[in-house]
């Protein structure tokens, strides 16, 4: 089987795991560039992968798979921005699976969606497109996840949670059974959610409150 090209769109730190992550699937995946709209990145090594230029190039190379390796809790709508803007059918989008990630049989993964080593998923469920689960993120029976979702590394969902789009999990963030997280919400690095967070709004502590407005963008 001939590796299908893959463009990264992202020049950072997430861009540099998941490369990782799709190296160990050579058969399957041929890396050939990251794309980065910071201009200060153009023409930079990533990890051996050259900064070919701006998110556009992706209408350059038709042939190539795409993933979008944005993510910030300061702008946790940055990621679907791009999508949006990119304006790609879907089968151009790659979906990546660690090796060392539990996802069990049923369970769907929308395109673009990408899961690092130790995920687990614990129940088939079905997980939005371009959801980014970082290393050792729980996810467990009855969760509705949207697309653009971020987990940062070890955050865990109770039973029956629902995440809405864009919103963003800071690492080791636990959020108790039922509890709904509002589209484009942050809760931030270890803070414990026993209650729903309203779309747009930052809540970060143990246990979690509002500390602000979002910026979103």
């Amino acid at each position: 089987m001939t590796p299908r090209p893959l463009l990264l769109v992202g020049g950072g730190g997430l861009a540099r795991e998941v490369l990782a992550t799709v190296r160990l699937f050579p058969d399957e995946w041929k890396p050939v560039g990251a794309l980065d709209d910071d201009p200060t990145r153009h023409g930079a090594d990533l990890d051996g992968l050259p900064v070919l230029g701006g998110s556009e190039i992706v209408h350059d190379v038709p042939d190539a798979a795409v993933l979008v390796c944005i993510a910030s809790a300061r702008r946790p709508l940055g990621r679907m921005n791009v999508v949006r803007r990119m304006d790609l059918p879907q089968d151009r989008y790659a979906t990546i699976v660690h090796p060392a990630a539990s996802v069990p049989e049923g369970a769907a993964l929308g395109p673009g969606t990408v899961l690092l080593a130790g995920t687990v998923v614990t129940t088939p469920l079905r997980l939005g497109a371009h959801v980014v689960a970082m290393p050792h993120v729980l996810v467990t029976h009855d969760d509705e996840v949207a697309d653009g979702v971020t987990f940062a590394g070890r955050a865990a969902l109770g039973g029956a949670v629902r995440v809405g789009e864009s919103a963003y999990l800071g690492q080791g963030s636990c959020v108790r059974e039922g509890v709904t997280i509002g589209a484009g919400a942050v809760v931030g690095m270890g803070s414990v959610v026993l209650t729903d967070v309203p779309a747009g709004e930052v809540w970060v502590g143990n246990p979690a409150r509002r500390l602000r407005e979002g910026n979103g963008s």
